[in-house]
Parts: C-alpha cells; structure tokens; sequence
C-alpha cells in the first residue's frame, strides 16, 4: 500500500527528486516500475541505488534502458554505470536530498567526497542520457 501511496503524490508531483523508474525485467522482459531519486550534479542526471543491488539495479544493468515518469510526463534514457570518482558527490549529494535512506550509507552528509567514494561500490550510480524506449518483451 505503501508504494501505491507513494506512486500517486510522485505522479502528481508532490513528492521532490522523485521519479518513478520503469525498467525490463530480466528475465520476464515485463515493466517494472519503482520510485527513485534522480540527482542532478554538473549538468547532468543521475539514478542512484540507496539500497544497494537491488532488482531494478540488475535489470537496469542487464537492459541499460529506463523511463521516467513524474507530473504525467514520461522520458527515456541511456544508462551508464558511474565510477566510483564520478559517483562519489552524486552520492554526497543524494544524502543531502534524501533524509529517508541516509542510515543506508556510511557517510554523513558533512563527510567530504572522498568518503562517498569510498563506499560507492555498495550505492550503484547510474548516468541518465536522452534515449528510446522499446516496448516489453522486446527480450
């Protein structure tokens, strides 16, 4: 229920930052859709996994394709995995925005980049780049 509720404020808006994320499953190819945070940092769009490897992480990996959807607009990416020097002050910066998940992660907001670097390995990042969507089952 709790993800229901949640679905509807960020389809509406309501909720800052966040988006809903549908991916391919994959293994079914079917849609799956969750709530994320999208972080901007230089310019630039990033997904980024408080919970660490979880089934949409994998999925995303495995297809490299996503769409978000927020205030009833919908846009599709490219995914690219960030490096951990490239994802350390997205991550500082998702603590930052996102009170909810902060004991997910070692660092504390004040702690200086390096220290998210340090522990990018367990909060995968993702680059957002302008793409297409292909219709489910297209495995």
């Amino acid at each position: 229920m709790g993800d229901a509720i949640t679905a509807l404020l960020v389809r509406a808006g309501s909720v800052p930052y966040t988006f809903l994320l549908t991916t391919h499953g994959r293994r079914t190819g079917r849609a799956r859709t969750v709530p994320v945070t999208v972080v901007q940092h230089e310019g630039t769009q990033y997904l980024v996994a408080p919970y660490g490897v979880v089934g949409w992480v994998h999925n995303v990996r495995a297809d490299g394709r996503v769409m978000l959807l927020r205030r009833g607009q919908s846009h599709s990416y490219v995914v690219s995995e960030a490096t951990p020097e490239e994802a350390g002050p997205v991550l500082k910066k998702y603590v930052a925005i996102s009170r909810p998940t902060r004991p997910y992660f070692v660092a504390s907001p004040d702690a200086p980049v390096a220290a998210f670097v340090a522990e990018a390995d367990r909060h995968p990042v993702f680059r957002l780049a302008p793409g297409t969507w292909p219709p489910c089952g297209h495995m």
